[in-house]
C-alpha cells in the first residue's frame, strides 16, 4: 500500500462556539496525544496569516530514537494541509439576542421540526436521538410551568391577588437565578440554537445562511486545486450537514470536479439526518444523493454505540431517499476503546463530551484515531477495514 506523502484536508467542525483558530489549537492538542500513543512525531504549524478558512500544516513522521549524525532518517514522512471550515459566525448569530428571544426561537424550531415530521423520524430510526431532541425543550417547559405555579401560588391558596406583587418577582427570581444557571450544565440555550440551525439547513429559507454556504463552496473549490496524493473531507456532528451542502453545491456546479482525485468523505457522529428527516429538506437529501453517486468519493460514516447524538447503525444515504445509490461505509467505534477506564468513567455521563471524542486525542491505540485519519501516513480508506493497519509495519 502506497503511503501518503501529501494530503489536503477540509474539516467541517460541529456546532460549537469555537472559531477556526480555536479548532486548530484543539487539533494540535489531539495530535500530540495521538503521537504519544502511536509513537510517531508530529509538528503542527501556526495558522496561515489571513487564510479563510483557517489553514495550517501538519507534518508527521516516523519517530527515530537518538539518531547519529547523518543517519536515522525516518522511513516515512507525511505533510497534510488542514483547512478548518468552521461555522462559528453562524453559531454567534444564532446565540445573539436576550434569553427570552432565544427561548422563543428555540421552541419555534421545535414546533417546526415536529410539524415537518423530523421528530417522528428521529424516534423511528434512532430513539436515543429523539430523546436528545426533546430533552432541552421538556426541561425548559417544566421550568416555565414551575415558574407560573410560583407566580399564581397566592391565588391557589385563596389569598388576595395583591400577594402576586411578591410571588411574581419570586417566580422570576426562580427562573433567572435557579433554572438558568442549572440549565447551563446541559447547554440548554446552546442546544436551542443548534435546533435553529438544523431548521435553517433543512428548509434552506435563510438568505444569509444560503449565501454563506455558497461562499464556503467557492473557498473549498480553490482548496481543491492544491496538488495532493489524497483529499479528505471530514465533518463532525452538525458540520456534516454543512459539508453535505457544500460538496453538493460543488457537484451541482461541476459534476466532474473530483475526477482524477482520491477523495474520502468521513462523517463523524454525523447529524445529516437531524436536518434531512424534515419534509422540507429536499435540497439536502438531493445533495446526499449526489455525493453517494459520485464515483470518486469514498464515504466513511463513523458511528458510536455510546454516543446518543448520532444515528447509530442507520444508513444515512438510504434513509435520505437513495436506497439505490452506493451506501456510505459504516464504521462502528466505541469511545471506551479509545480512553483509559478512569478517563471514560469521568466523561461517560456527559453526552456532549462523549460526542466530541470523535475529534479528540486518544489515551490508547484504537481502531479509530482522528489525527491518523487526517494526518497519518496511511490512506484514510484504511479505516473502512477493521483489519487494516493504522500505521506502517
Amino acid at each position: 500500500m502506497k503511503l501518503i506523502e501529501k494530503r489536503v484536508v477540509l474539516h467541517f467542525p460541529g456546532f460549537e462556539p469555537l472559531d477556526g483558530v480555536a479548532h486548530r489549537a484543539r487539533y494540535e492538542r489531539s495530535a500530540r496525544q495521538s503521537a504519544a500513543v502511536w509513537s510517531y512525531s508530529v509538528e503542527t504549524g501556526a495558522a496561515d496569516e489571513g487564510s479563510d478558512p483557517v489553514s495550517f500544516e501538519v507534518r508527521t513522521a516516523e519517530r527515530v530514537a537518538a539518531p547519529e549524525v547523518g543517519t536515522g532518517s525516518p522511513r516515512w514522512q507525511t505533510k497534510s494541509r488542514i483547512h478548518m471550515v468552521d461555522h462559528d459566525i453562524l453559531v454567534r448569530k444564532l446565540r445573539a439576542g436576550n434569553t427570552l428571544s432565544q427561548i422563543i426561537a428555540g421552541f419555534r424550531s421545535c414546533a417546526e421540526i415536529m410539524f415537518e415530521g423530523g421528530m417522528r423520524g428521529y424516534f423511528r430510526h434512532a430513539w436515543r436521538f429523539g430523546l436528545f431532541f426533546l430533552f432541552p425543550f421538556l426541561l425548559t417547559a417544566l421550568a416555565i410551568v414551575l415558574t407560573a405555579q410560583i407566580a399564581i401560588m397566592p391565588y391557589g391558596l385563596g389569598f388576595s391577588p395583591w400577594h402576586m406583587l411578591w410571588s411574581g418577582p419570586l417566580a422570576l427570581c426562580f427562573f433567572i437565578c435557579a433554572y438558568l444557571p442549572f440549565s447551563e450544565r446541559f447547554h440548554t440555550l446552546h442546544l436551542f440554537a443548534d435546533w435553529k440551525m438544523a431548521v435553517a439547513l433543512g428548509r434552506m429559507d435563510h438568505a444569509d445562511f444560503n449565501a454563506w454556504l455558497e461562499d464556503q463552496a467557492t473557498a473549498v473549490r480553490k482548496v481543491l486545486d492544491e496538488e495532493a496524493d489524497e483529499y479528505v473531507i471530514s465533518s463532525h456532528s452538525m458540520g456534516s450537514s454543512v459539508a453535505a451542502h457544500v460538496i453538493g453545491i460543488l457537484l451541482e456546479r461541476e459534476p466532474e470536479i473530483f475526477k482524477g482525485k482520491r477523495l474520502v468523505f468521513a462523517t463523524l457522529g454525523s447529524a445529516i439526518l437531524q436536518c434531512a428527516l424534515m419534509s422540507s429538506a429536499t435540497l439536502l437529501r438531493a445533495r446526499v444523493g449526489l455525493i453517494a453517486r459520485c464515483p470518486e468519493i469514498s464515504w466513511l460514516d463513523v458511528q458510536c454505540l455510546t454516543d446518543s447524538i448520532n444515528f447509530y447503525k442507520v444508513p444515512v444515504v438510504a434513509v435520505s431517499g437513495h436506497a439505490d445509490a452506493p451506501q456510505a461505509k459504516m464504521i462502528l467505534i466505541r469511545v471506551k476503546q479509545m480512553l483509559t477506564r478512569e478517563h471514560y468513567r469521568k466523561i461517560r455521563k456527559d453526552q456532549l463530551r462523549v460526542h466530541r471524542q470523535y475529534v479528540l486525542g486518544p489515551d490508547l491505540q484504537a481502531p479509530f484515531d482522528f489525527t491518523l485519519l487526517t494526518s497519518g501516513p496511511m490512506p484514510a480508506s484504511v479505516f473502512a477495514d477493521p483489519d487494516e493497519k493504522r500505521m506502517p509495519g
